[in-house]
């Protein structure tokens, strides 16, 4: 464990956005993909609570989590990566949509010339898949996924990135995250956080010191006040 940020409130200059769960209400539909293809694809045993504990990081590295090194060849998991991916977009397209106030968010925000990024650990698959189908890929500066980085969440390495690509010093970016993993990362980056609670409590973010808000959505003073 390593953590380089101190709390600190000032005028941040660049926001950096995970996805799933953060940008768009979706673990739910992630959850049970991935509960299709553990247990009834793979023979898994698992339960709704130790899947949802496990999926961070690169698919991947989920499956070797949950089965360990030896039962699958990198194809395989590429494959089944892919499978669980598609399953997933399938079933989550129907109700596809920003979390409420984002959408606001994101217009004042590039309206203001604040560069905003993605950092996410989903797979360029599932990134073109929000993007495109909700036409708002122009207000990103920079887009990195799990195909750019070798150390996933809680490394810094996804956050660093993103701020070396925007020419933003990492002190100054602002991290939008829904899960402790992520936060941690951004907390390793030297990065503040603001959780969007879709997934997971406040109370499992205490050990971390970076932490500047917690929310529900996008809508309130807080979030008009980044923007103003």
């Amino acid at each position: 464990m390593f953590y380089v940020c101190h709390m600190i409130q000032h005028k941040h200059k660049a926001f950096i956005f995970d996805l799933n769960g953060t940008m768009i209400n979706d673990m739910e539909y992630h959850t049970k993909a991935w509960m299709n293809l553990l247990n009834a694809e793979l023979g898994g045993n698992f339960t709704w609570d130790e899947v949802k504990q496990q999926m961070y990081g690169k698919n991947p590295e989920v499956l070797v989590r949950m089965f360990g090194p030896e039962r699958f060849t990198k194809e395989e998991m590429n494959r089944l990566s892919y499978a669980k991916e598609e399953r997933y977009q399938q079933e989550y397209l129907p109700h596809l949509e920003l979390l409420p106030g984002l959408s606001d968010f994101l217009e004042k925000a590039y309206q203001k010339d604040i560069p905003m990024a993605i950092g996410s650990a989903a797979i360029p698959f599932n990134i073109d898949f929000v993007l495109d189908n909700l036409n708002i890929r122009h207000y990103f500066k920079a887009i990195v996924s799990a195909d750019d980085v070798v150390l996933s969440k809680p490394h810094p390495e996804t956050y660093l990135k993103v701020a070396e690509q925007l020419g933003v010093p990492p002190q100054d970016c602002l991290v939008f995250e829904d899960v402790p993993k992520g936060a941690e990362a951004a907390a390793n980056a030297g990065m503040n956080a603001v959780i969007l609670t879709t997934t997971h409590h406040k109370d499992e973010f205490n050990h971390l010191p970076n932490i500047i808000h917690f929310s529900d959505d996008f809508t309130g003073q807080f979030f008009d006040d980044l923007v103003n």
